[in-house]
Parts: C-alpha cells; structure tokens; sequence
C-alpha cells in the first residue's frame, strides 16, 4: 500500500495531459490517466490479513502497465523539458540579436542625431549652437571692423578737407602777396623811372 501511495503520489506531482495506455479487457472504467490507472489498480487490488498484518494485492501487469505509463510521462516530460530548454536558449540568442541590433541602432541614432544637431566646420562637427556663436561673433568682429574704417575714414577725410582747405588758404594769401609785391615793384618801377625823367630834364 505503500508503493501504491508513492506511486500515486508522482502521478499527481507530474503535470501532463491524459496519457493513454493499453488496458486490461475489462477495465472498462479506466479513462487512460495516469490518476484513472490508479483508481482503477485500487479499485481492483485486493486485500489480506495473515500474522496480524493487512496486506493490499494487486495484479503484476497491471502495475507494470501503470510504470511504464509513468516512465512514459517522465520521459515525454524530459522530452517537452528538452523542447522548452531549446525554446528558451533559441530565444534567449534571439533577443541577445535584437538587443545588439537595438544597441547598434541606439548608437546609429545617436550619430544621427550629433550631426543632425552638429556642422561640419573647417573639417570639424561641431554644436549649431557652438556654430551660431562663432558665427555671430565673426559678424560683431566685422561689424567692428567696418566701423572702426568708417571712423578711420571719416577722420582722413575730415584732416583732407582740413588740408585742401589750409592749402586753398594759403595759395590764395601767397596769391595776394604776389600781386601786393608785383603791384608794389611796378610802383617802385614807375616811381624810379619818374626820378630818372626828372633827372633828364
């Protein structure tokens, strides 16, 4: 009675389906289980008491019959566990591919991105922001530079005007000086030439 326990006791334990086996001629209850092939051993094993000791019979076949459908269940089980371990190592190497392929694409993304987000200058990525202020600074540079022109410019012009204007002041008083000594030497001229007609006289 004791195996009977433990035998039963693994066929509850193991989780399968129904497992059909052959059965004896007249086991017509028998619903091909593995817990039915028990019911149906205790159902049809018998008893004996001899010395004081109760003692549970059943049939050798039908007992036999019922280890093979268990050695039957736990070899179809290693057989799913086997499937189920190559299912999950199948799988497993699966999504170690899709999570490399995920981390290629993340960093494709991100390179994306960088340039996306970055300009080639001179040969070298660098920010658009880091670009606009390189940018905007050159403008300002120029920007004061053309200032600083115009100003130098300006002040040229200003001391040219300043030059042309003190040069025209000049040329026209040394003009005026020119015709006072010219008119002056053409007075002397006549008064020399009158002292000279007096003289003669």
């Amino acid at each position: 009675m004791k195996r009977l326990r433990i035998l039963l006791a693994l066929a509850l334990f193991t989780p399968l389906g129904p497992i059909f086996s052959q059965d004896d001629p007249g086991s017509g209850d028998n619903d091909g289980t593995l817990v039915g092939q028990f019911e149906e051993l205790e159902r049809k094993s018998g008893n004996y008491r001899a010395n004081g000791i109760q003692y549970e019979v059943v049939r050798l076949s039908t007992l036999n019959q019922i280890k093979r459908s268990i050695f039957d269940s736990i070899n179809t089980a290693n057989a799913n566990i086997k499937d189920l371990s190559a299912t999950i190592a199948a799988n497993k190497a699966e999504i170690e591919d899709l999570n490399s392929k995920l981390q290629e694409t993340t960093n494709n993304l991100k390179t994306v991105t960088s340039q996306k987000d970055s300009i080639s200058f001179f040969g070298a990525w660098i920010s658009k922001g880091t670009y606009k202020f390189i940018l905007w600074a050159i403008i300002f540079g120029l920007l004061l530079f053309l200032l600083f022109f115009i100003y130098k410019f300006r002040k040229s012009n200003f001391l040219t005007q300043q030059a042309k204007t003190a040069l025209a002041d000049l040329e026209q008083e040394y003009e005026d000086h020119r015709r006072r000594a010219l008119e002056r030497e053409q007075r002397i001229s006549r008064q020399l030439q009158d002292e000279l007609n007096k003289q003669k006289k």
